[in-house]
C-alpha cells in the first residue's frame, strides 16, 4: 500500500503547534530517520558538528540503554520541579519532558526489536519501562514531576502499538497461565476500554495452551490493581 503524501507546509504548521515532550519525541524520530549526511544541516545555527563527533565509545544496545534509563530515573536524574500556581498547573518541567521523550524513544526501539531475533531483550526492555510507569502510578517514587493529576497516562503511551509487541516477546517464554495473567492484568490496568482491539494480538502470538488459559479468564475490566511484572529493582 503506497504511503500517503504529506504537504510540507501543512506539516510545518502542525509541528509549530506542538510543544514540550511532544516536540522532543518528534525531534528524536527525525534524528533517527535522517541520514548522517543531513545531520549537520539539522543542527546548523544551534551547535557545531565538531562538538558532536563520535567519541569512540561503543554504542549501547537496546537493553543496556533501557537499563541505564531505568537506573537514572530512579536516581532522580530527570527530576525537576517548579512552583505550581494557577497559570503553571498544566506545565511540565524540562526534566519531565526529557524523561517522556526518552521513554517514548525506547518504547519505539523496543517495538521495532520485538521480532524473532532478540525477543528476550525486547521483553526485558519493555518491562523495565512498564515498571517505571507503574512506579509513577503508585505515588511512592518521585523521579518525574507532574504539576497536576500525576499519572502514567500523561506519558501518552500508544498501548495499541506497544502491547502487541510485548505479547510477541512474552509468548515464547511464558507458561500458559503466566502469559494469560500478565496479558489480562496489563490490559485491564492500562487499556481495558480497547481490549477488543488489543486482545486479538495476544491470541495471535499465543500457543494453543496459552489461548486456552486466556479463555479461562473473564474479559478485562477497569482495575486499580497494578500488574506484577517482577522486574529487577
Amino acid at each position: 500500500m503506497p504511503r500517503p503524501s504529506i504537504d510540507r507546509e501543512r506539516l510545518r504548521v502542525f509541528v509549530r503547534g506542538l510543544d514540550g515532550a511532544d516536540l522532543l519525541v518528534l525531534l528524536d524520530r527525525a534524528i533517527d530517520l535522517l541520514p548522517a549526511s543531513k545531520l549537520p544541516a539539522l543542527i546548523r545555527d544551534y551547535a557545531r558538528p565538531a562538538d558532536l563527533r563520535p567519541d569512540g565509545s561503543e554504542a549501547q544496545g537496546l537493553l543496556k540503554a533501557t537499563e541505564r534509563f531505568h537506573r537514572e530515573s530512579l536516581e532522580g536524574r530527570y527530576y525537576e520541579d517548579f512552583m505550581v500556581n494557577s497559570k503553571k498547573y498544566r506545565q511540565m518541567s524540562k526534566g519531565t519532558q526529557r524523561w517522556i521523550a526518552e521513554c517514548q524513544r525506547l518504547l519505539d526501539l523496543s517495538v521495532e526489536a520485538s521480532g524473532p531475533e532478540h525477543p528476550q531483550d525486547a521483553r526485558a526492555a519493555l518491562e523495565l519501562i512498564f515498571d517505571l510507569l507503574l512506579r509513577i502510578d503508585d505515588g511512592n517514587h518521585e523521579f518525574v514531576f507532574f504539576a497536576d493529576e500525576a499519572g502514567s497516562w500523561q506519558v501518552g503511551v500508544d498501548w495499541r502499538r506497544v502491547m502487541p509487541a510485548w505479547f510477541r516477546c512474552l509468548a515464547p517464554s511464558a507458561p500458559p497461565d503466566e502469559y494469560a495473567e500478565k496479558v489480562h492484568s496489563m490490559v485491564s490496568y492500562y487499556a481495558h476500554w480497547e481490549a477488543d482491539k488489543i486482545l486479538p494480538a495476544a491470541r495471535r502470538w499465543a500457543s494453543a495452551d496459552q489461548k486456552a488459559a486466556l479463555d479461562r479468564l473473564p474479559a478485562p475490566a477497569q482495575t486499580y490493581k497494578q500488574p506484577v511484572l517482577r522486574v529487577r529493582p
